[in-house]
């Protein structure tokens, strides 16, 4: 066991996914800055990988559009969907309550307790509907890309208004399927 996951750690990209994984679970330790540090240090090796395996020389504006077209590629199943437009608010406001109040608090316990029901909708969604990784694991941009498409797609499920065009002709320029981008 211990050998395997010595194997598995000896690549750059599962060591940056533990550490920026580990970072968000150091958040439900109380330790603050541990956790911001973990988690930065990962997310910032596994965005250098992914330019370095994508090639990736453009602007910000092209990185960003690309996140967005590859996080609505990687979330097509509408129950997914749903658990992520719910799970997602309560993991960053989660997250926000564990920086903001005392460890161990009421505030706090009640921010742990919705930071960790946001991340299990979501690992259900993945793991039971969409059937595939969570898009961060691929994509570390993602991190931010999902909560705005998702706020974007609560926005259009609302308001029927907002339709994705722009994120789908941006992901159709990246390589990314347009049935795929299309779909809401």
């Amino acid at each position: 066991m211990l050998a395997k996951l010595i194997d598995h750690l000896s690549v750059k990209k599962n060591r940056d996914l533990a550490c920026a994984s580990l970072g968000m679970a150091s958040l439900l330790t109380g330790q603050k800055a541990l956790a911001l540090g973990l988690f930065a240090k990962g997310f910032a090796g596994l965005e250098q990988e992914w330019r370095r395996v994508n090639a990736f020389e453009g602007t910000g504006q092209e990185r960003w559009r690309h996140a967005v077209a590859f996080y609505e590629a990687t979330h097509q199943d509408p129950v997914n969907r749903a658990l992520h437009v719910v799970g997602i608010p309560m993991i960053l406001g989660g997250a926000a309550g564990l920086l903001a109040f005392r460890p161990f608090g009421p505030f706090w316990l009640a921010s742990a307790s919705s930071f960790t029901t946001g991340w299990v909708l979501n690992f259900i969604g993945h793991g039971v509907f969409e059937k595939k990784a969570p898009a961060f694991a691929d994509d570390p941009l993602s991190f931010l890309a999902g909560p705005v498409w998702d706020a974007g797609h609560l926005r259009r499920l609302v308001t029927g208004r907002g339709a994705p065009t722009e994120v789908a002709a941006a992901g159709a320029r990246n390589g990314a399927p347009r049935e795929a981008l299309t779909a809401v």
